[in-house]
C-alpha cells in the first residue's frame, strides 16, 4: 500500500483552492453501514452522490485521494473484513491505482493508521474531509487533522449519520457544523468547491 501530512497554518474561513497542495479523505463510505438495520434512517442514503462529485473534482484537480475504511476483525459484525462489507459502497467511484485504501480501528483516521506519513510524504497541507458518520468519524477527524495543523474543509452535504435517541439527523448535523466552523474546519457545499476549482482554472 502506497503510503504519505505536513503542517499548515491555523483554519482558514476562505481557503481558496489550487493554493496548496490538497487531499480528499474519504471516510467509511462503505458497505458495512448499508448492512446494519440502521441503514434505513440514515439522512443520505444516497450519500455516494455528492461523494462521487468531490472524487471527481479531487482527480481533476490533480489531488490526492485517500479511502478510509473502518474495520473491526474479529469480531463477526458488519465491520469484520472477514464478511466481505469492509469495501467502499458499490455506487461509488472506486479508488484508483495510487490512492491509498486505509484501515483504521479507532474512531478518527489518524491514530490508529499511516494517514499522517501518507499526508507528509506528499506535501498535503489542506484536507477535504467527506463521509460516515458527520459527528463520529468524520468530526473527530476534522478535530484531529486542525489539531495537526492541516486546513480542513468539512462537506457536510457528503456526509450522512443516524438519529441519537431523541436526536433527528438534522439536529446532529446542523450542531457538528455550528461546533466546527471557524474553530476546526471551513464548512463548504460541493457546488462552491466546484465553482471555486472553476475560478482557479480560468484564471
Amino acid at each position: 500500500m502506497p503510503a504519505w501530512i505536513v503542517p499548515a497554518a491555523a483554519v482558514s474561513p476562505l481557503v481558496i483552492l489550487g493554493d496548496m497542495n490538497r487531499a480528499l479523505i474519504v471516510i467509511d463510505v462503505q458497505e458495512s453501514f448499508r448492512a446494519m438495520p440502521q441503514w434505513e434512517q440514515t439522512a443520505n442514503p444516497k450519500i455516494a452522490e455528492p461523494v462521487n462529485r468531490l472524487v471527481r473534482l479531487a482527480r481533476a484537480n490533480g489531488d490526492k485521494v485517500i479511502w478510509v475504511l473502518h474495520t473491526e476483525p474479529g469480531t463477526g459484525g458488519v465491520f469484520d473484513p472477514a464478511l466481505g462489507h469492509v469495501r467502499p459502497l458499490d455506487e461509488l467511484e472506486q479508488p484508483e491505482p495510487g490512492e491509498p485504501v486505509v484501515r483504521k480501528t479507532s474512531h478518527n483516521a489518524f491514530t490508529t493508521t499511516n494517514l499522517q506519513q501518507l499526508l507528509t510524504e506528499a506535501g498535503v497541507r489542506e484536507l477535504v474531509l467527506c463521509g460516515i458518520r458527520t459527528e463520529q468519524c468524520v468530526e473527530t477527524t476534522t478535530r484531529v487533522g486542525s489539531d495537526l495543523g492541516y486546513q480542513v474543509v468539512l462537506v457536510t452535504e457528503a456526509t450522512t449519520t443516524n438519529p441519537i435517541g431523541e436526536l433527528g439527523t438534522d439536529a446532529i448535523i446542523e450542531r457538528t457544523e455550528a461546533v466546527l466552523r471557524g474553530r476546526f474546519a471551513r464548512i463548504a457545499t460541493v457546488a462552491e468547491l466546484e465553482a471555486e476549482a472553476a475560478e482557479v482554472s480560468q484564471g
